[in-house]
């Protein structure tokens, strides 16, 4: 592995590329290595899973179109494994329902080819950066917990606790709650949400939204199918009316 122009910050930092066009692969490794982590390639999704379960990773870089399964399932198949390795995908030309598939099926961020080399370490550098902080302790960082209908969400470690139960929240899960939260009860417009939350244009297919929805009510409602708390504004979007948030001291 070159440090040559790395800094001391990613060393040691494993970052695995699945992507099958092999110049494309070879680049972003050379890339990566150059910019001081240790990159691994994998040509098709069945491989990089089996790497991913064999080794652990940093961050997983992922392609949409690959041989076999696609990225998406890649991705579905992680998180239905409770694996919520920071994934950044690769999406061609950027097409907003590539977007919204990938953040369904757990991505954390997404990139459009072409790319600049600057921007895509930019985004993985801001996807490990949040990992980092996610596995601090609560005595390193201050606290942000905010309690919801007796559980306590906590968006730095993308976490909802209800009881005894730790629900790990995708990164586009925690921001879409967060923004809520942020605005309680206002009625935030689907295409706002697309907008504002994950920087769509806001001709795009909204479908998507009313699935991240329907999770977050499993996660948060008492009786998600007659929901108390994100409430469905009919011809508008979304509001959350609980009461106003509060967030406990800090342990």
């Amino acid at each position: 592995m070159s440090n040559s122009r790395g800094s001391n910050s990613h060393i040691q930092m494993r970052i695995l590329v699945i992507e099958d066009e092999g110049h494309i692969a070879e680049g972003l490794r050379f890339n990566l290595e150059a910019e001081g982590f240790d990159a691994d390639v994998a040509g098709t999704g069945e491989e990089g899973l089996k790497l991913i379960a064999a080794q652990n990773f940093d961050a997983v870089i992922l392609d949409i179109m690959l041989p076999g399964i696609d990225g998406f399932e890649v991705a579905r198949r992680l998180r239905a494994a409770k694996n919520y390795v920071p994934i950044l995908m690769l999406t061609a030309r950027g097409r907003p329902e590539d977007v919204l598939n990938g953040f369904e099926a757990g991505a954390d961020d997404y990139l459009p080819k072409p790319f600049e080399l600057s921007i895509f370490i930019a985004r993985l550098t801001g996807l490990l950066r949040r990992a980092d902080w996610n596995v601090r302790t609560q005595a390193d960082r201050p606290a942000e917990l905010i309690n919801i209908n007796g559980g306590i969400f906590d968006p730095a470690n993308l976490q909802l606790h209800t009881g005894e139960e730790v629900q790990n929240l995708t990164l586009m899960e925690a921001k879409l709650l967060r923004y809520l939260i942020d605005h309680k009860g206002q009625a935030v417009a689907r295409k706002t949400i697309l907008e504002d939350v994950w920087g769509l244009a806001e001709d795009t297919d909204t479908r998507a939204i009313d699935n991240f929805i329907v999770r977050l009510r499993k996660y948060l409602e008492d009786e998600p199918n007659d929901p108390k708390i994100l409430l469905t504004v009919r011809g508008v979007g979304y509001k959350f009316v609980e009461n106003s948030p509060q967030k406990p001291a800090r342990k």
